[in-house]
């Protein structure tokens, strides 16, 4: 299945401009205290779950602020997403409830609001792009009929559809709709696997006010310590507690939930004593952690339509800035977005901001004329280079199975608790997934605290 839902959304990753907290604890050795590792959306749900049970939490982040992967820009004069960006399917998610809970309000982000240009500013067709939208979902339909597990997704549509892969249009689809989706590249995603989860009903939305406004009311109460990056967690021998250093300091608590993204784990950031289970070692391995690349542009005029939602642009190699979201719908800002996707973003995310702007503006004049002027101002992103992150969110790579997300899901003797996006696998690569995730394992903690 090809979610254009997904597809137009990517987590990765996202957020928050908040302030301060209130500082670090000791929260030594007490019954009932949890340390909560990582101040994203999965760690302050965890956090927030437990301390409104009266649990004695202390958060540690290795940041200055709170969100992780939720991250909003200001600095262009209305609030712009460096990482998570849309509610996938408002309809039962959970983060619509914190919409409510702020008095945010949200804009639906039109799907079926898209032009698709060449290279060289041709508009292609509507019915066009539906035919070979028709034709790239045949296409993984054929691919779900035969795939193996251990099969890239790029081979098997080789296998099924021959030459597929060489046509324009439908590349950049796979580009624009599946690698995005998915946040790897197409020959490194799981044939078998890709498209398997779930989603909620409705149509994407984003937040009007700042996706981190949804993070005031998970962050109210909590002793959060900022700029404290974890070295080690160590479980006590006879399931007496753990013990969590981070530099000079120690902690000592009943239980420990450690929410770093897969890029952390990948890394070894963190030690482990004793070493986590073969099983979520080779989990963590086998895994896939994607990225997805955004620079915004303010122009001092639009020279785009504007009340168009979204430009493709069939640029070659694929992915290379192939999708432009047009701020000009939800503001009065002559802002777009553009977003590289599969495995241009490792050869974005190396530039200077100099030399990624005029790689952006090199692709827009293009497709829009020579005329296009310069940007008056820019926000880039670089995940891959977030030293807290390491990435924007896990895909379902070829060598993995989603056994993998299973496992890191599982508790670890009866201290060590693992959350994220990188755990849930129905809603692996969203925000509502981490959320899940951390409300899952304080649900976990406060059964076990409770025996």
């Amino acid at each position: 299945m090809i979610s254009r839902r997904r597809a137009l959304g990517g987590l990765a990753a996202t957020a928050a401009m908040a302030g301060t907290g209130s500082g670090s604890s000791m929260a030594v050795g007490a019954d009932r205290s949890v340390i909560v590792i990582g101040a994203g959306i999965a760690g302050l749900t965890a956090a927030r779950m437990l301390h409104r049970s009266g649990i004695d939490v202390v958060v540690l982040e290795a940041s200055g602020r709170i969100g992780g992967r939720i991250r909003t820009d200001r600095s262009m004069g209305i609030p712009l997403e460096a990482g998570a960006g849309w509610i996938h399917g408002p309809d039962g998610n959970p983060l619509s409830r914190l919409v409510t809970a702020t008095g945010s309000e949200t804009f639906v982000t039109d799907d079926d609001s898209l032009e698709v240009r060449t290279a060289d500013g041709s508009i292609v067709p509507g019915q066009e792009v539906e035919a070979t939208e028709d034709r790239l979902q045949d296409i993984i339909d054929a691919v779900d009929a035969v795939a193996e597990p251990g099969a890239g997704l790029a081979d098997v549509i080789h296998d099924v559809a021959p030459g597929a892969l060489d046509q324009p249009l439908l590349r950049w689809m796979g580009s624009a709709f599946t690698e995005f989706d998915q946040g790897g590249p197409l020959h490194l995603l799981s044939a078998s696997d890709f498209d398997e989860g779930a989603e909620f009903d409705g149509a994407d939305v984003i937040v009007n006010g700042g996706y981190d406004r949804l993070l005031d009311p998970l962050r109210r109460g909590l002793d959060i310590a900022f700029r404290t990056p974890v070295d080690a967690i160590r479980l006590l021998p006879g399931g007496a507690g753990v013990e969590v250093r981070a530099g000079d300091r120690t902690w000592r608590a009943r239980q420990v939930v450690c929410t770093v993204p897969l890029g952390i784990l990948k890394q070894g950031r963190i030690g482990f004593e004793p070493p986590l289970p073969d099983g979520h070692r080779s989990a963590i391995a086998r895994m896939g952690m994607g990225n997805v690349t955004r620079i915004a542009l303010r122009f001092a005029a639009p020279f785009w339509p504007v009340g168009t939602q979204y430009f493709g642009i069939v640029t070659d190699p694929p992915g290379r800035w192939c999708w432009f979201m047009n701020a000009r719908t939800f503001s009065s800002r002559n802002i777009l977005i553009a977003i590289s996707v599969g495995s241009y973003p490792a050869i974005a995310e190396a530039m200077t901001d100099e030399e990624m702007t005029a790689d952006v503006m090199q692709v827009l004049r293009g497709a829009f004329g020579s005329a296009v002027p310069e940007p008056l101002q820019i926000m880039a992103t670089r995940w891959s280079r977030e030293p807290h992150a390491l990435g924007a969110y896990s895909f379902s790579h070829r060598d993995s199975s989603m056994d993998d997300w299973h496992m890191l899901a599982k508790p670890i003797g009866v201290a060590l608790h693992l959350a994220g996006e990188h755990t849930s696998w129905r809603h692996r690569g969203t925000t509502h997934g981490a959320l899940l995730s951390g409300r899952h394992v304080a649900r976990r903690i406060l059964d076990q605290l409770a025996r």
